[in-house]
């Protein structure tokens, strides 16, 4: 049987790479691990990590194509984070004048989340622990 062991990282196509590198290592508070343009492919590849660990690939390319919808579009739905405390996590969105979801109750689990988009519309989901 195949065995692994843990999610390695996630991969994020970027359209403005500036923005998306300030939102994610500024505003979420990722740590920049590794940054590298590759001048063959007109290409950023930021490797970031979250308390330490390595888990988001952040790339740019030249006119990548946009999401065809949102969240229910083929391939990854969405990026989760879990957070300690969901009204706080949230206050601090709103506070950088970013839009963020109003907090709902996962019905099954009975544990508060609320989504929002990063610069390239990918929704960011932050769960309650």
């Amino acid at each position: 049987m195949l065995q692994l062991n843990k999610i390695h990282h996630i991969a994020i196509i970027c359209s403005n790479y500036e923005v998306s590198k300030d939102f994610y290592t500024n505003i979420l508070g990722l740590e920049i691990v590794q940054e590298i343009y590759r001048a063959e492919r007109e290409s950023y590849k930021l490797d970031l990590a979250l308390n330490g660990t390595y888990c988001i690939e952040l790339f740019s390319f030249p006119n990548p194509p946009k999401r065809i919808s949102s969240p229910e579009a083929n391939g990854l739905r969405h990026l989760a984070f879990e957070v300690n405390d969901i009204q706080k996590t949230r206050d601090y969105i709103i506070s950088k004048n970013l839009f963020a979801e109003e907090i709902r109750i996962d019905e099954h689990t009975k544990k508060q989340f609320f989504f929002m988009n990063d610069p390239n519309d990918l929704p960011i989901e932050f769960y309650e622990r």
